[in-house]
Order: structure tokens, then C-alpha cells, then sequence
């Protein structure tokens, strides 16, 4: 039987995140709000609640969840050769809605699906979501819907699609939007954009030089619509969903999303 918590609620939202917290441990999904769309989360340290996740959005392992982090260090741990690109992008646009694809750290026993040795990771700036990261450690994360459905702005939406599959929702009201997270690779020697989102090519190049395919280009203008499953700015690239396109044999990111999120991821 599933629980939800109104987090509007300062004794609820207590109470949630750490009701959360425990389910997450014991290998159980949580629904949760993020800066994009509604996230569904499970521990990204235990194979069979990342398996149980997939399983409930009705995915393989060729698509595996992006990862969610509550603090920089954290992020830091969980990857290898953050260079100096990547710093200047966290420094601007974490928490938000940038998701990094990076290769993964090799020390880690974590097992999110065929990942080709990366992993999409992303910050959310969501009050919530942090405060829970912040109880858990990392979540893989991907949008709360079943695959091929719109992704969820309400906790509501996201029962009605998920229903016992979660054993805590967490409700935050509405997301502020349904546009993804931007994914861009960092596994080369020059930062390339996978996806386009809520951060604009144009400021990520005053940041750090970008690399732009026609296709990423092609689907900026589509960035600004509804997230869904089928398109780029879906599902498979969904905030906390933030799951990341293929970038190639040389790169080869993750796929989600992320993210995602919504939010590779991430969303996500």
C-alpha cells in the first residue's frame, strides 16, 4: 500500500522524507518532486531497485536511469576525469537543470543498466529532492510515468500511472514545467550537447565551448514542448529521466533520461 505525504506540510514533508528515506534503503521506489517533472526514484547502489524500476516504467536495460545527487562531492564520487569544462559547468548551473554525462567511476559496485561505462548525473534544484538526497546519498532517478505516456507534473499524475509499484510519494504541488533537463557530454576532449532543455545553447557557450550536432540543433525549438516518451525531449530524455541520446562508440553516455528529469535523468 502505498503512502503519500503533502510536503507543502512542514510535519508531513518531515515525516515523507523520512519515510522516504527508509523505503529507498530497503529497496523500495519513492516518487518525489524535482525542478522539471515529478522523479521516480530508486537506490542507485542496489541492482534489483534499479531493476524494479525499470520494471515500473515498463523499460530495459538498455535505457538505464540517470543519477541524482544532493551535493557536488557526491557527484564527484561517483565519476572519473571531471575536467576542468566540467567544473565550470557545475559551478554555474548546479543545482538546475544541466545533466553531465561522464564516465563512471570503475570502483563502484552499482549496476544501472548497459551504461557503456558512463553515467548521467544531475543536481536538481528542488528543496525537496535535496533534502531527501541529502538523507539517501545518490538516486537513480528517471521521470515518473510509465514509458511511452506524458511525464508527471503532480504527484497525483504520477500515482495514477505507477499506482503500488512506489511505496512513498512524495507531493510538492505542481512541477514548474514539463521541458527537460539539457544533456551534454563530457567523455571528449570538447563538451558536446546530446539533448537540449531549459538551459539554452547560448548560455552554455558563455560558459564553455560547445560542440553542436545538426540533429541537437534540429531539436532546440522542440525543447520548449511537452515531454513525452517518443520524442527528444521525452522520456527518454526526461528531466530526472535526464536519460542521455547515444553519443557514439567513442562516448557512448548513458540513455534514459537520464535524466532526468526529466531530470540522464535527470530527470531530471
Amino acid at each position: 500500500m502505498s503512502e503519500r505525504y503533502d510536503c507543502t506540510d512542514a510535519a508531513q514533508r518531515a515525516a515523507g522524507i523520512v519515510e522516504a528515506a527508509t523505503s529507498l534503503r530497503k529497496g523500495d521506489l519513492v516518487v518525489m518532486p524535482t525542478d522539471t517533472v515529478y522523479g521516480l526514484a530508486a537506490d542507485a547502489f542496489s541492482p534489483p531497485a534499479v531493476t524494479s524500476l525499470l520494471a515500473a516504467k515498463g523499460r530495459g536495460r538498455q535505457m538505464p536511469p540517470p543519477v541524482l545527487v544532493g551535493t557536488v562531492r557526491a557527484a564527484t564520487a561517483l565519476v572519473e576525469g571531471l575536467n576542468e569544462f566540467g567544473k565550470d559547468l557545475i559551478e554555474e548551473f548546479w543545482p538546475g537543470g544541466l545533466t553531465l554525462v561522464l564516465r563512471a567511476n570503475r570502483n563502484l559496485l552499482w549496476d544501472l543498466g548497459d551504461t557503456k561505462g558512463t553515467v548521467a548525473v544531475r543536481m536538481p534544484l528542488n528543496e525537496i529532492a535535496l533534502d531527501l538526497l541529502k538523507e539517501t546519498g545518490p538516486l537513480a532517478v528517471s521521470s515518473a510515468n510509465r514509458s511511452g505516456a506524458p511525464p508527471a507534473t503532480t504527484a497525483a499524475a504520477a500515482e495514477e500511472q505507477l499506482n503500488d509499484a512506489v511505496a512513498v510519494y512524495l507531493d510538492g504541488g505542481p512541477c514548474p514545467g514539463d521541458v527537460p533537463s539539457t544533456i551534454v557530454d563530457l567523455t571528449g576532449p570538447i563538451p558536446r550537447l546530446l539533448r537540449p532543455g531549459v538551459i539554452s545553447v547560448e548560455r552554455l557557450r558563455q560558459v564553455v565551448t560547445l560542440a553542436v550536432d545538426d540533429e541537437a540543433l534540429e531539436d532546440q525549438d522542440s525543447a520548449s514542448a511537452p515531454a513525452t516518451d517518443a520524442g527528444p525531449a521525452g522520456d527518454t530524455a526526461s528531466p530526472v529521466g535526464d536519460a542521455a541520446p547515444p553519443a557514439g562508440d567513442t562516448a557512448s553516455p548513458v540513455e534514459d533520461a537520464a535524466p532526468p528529469g526529466e531530470d540522464a535523468a535527470p530527470a531530471e
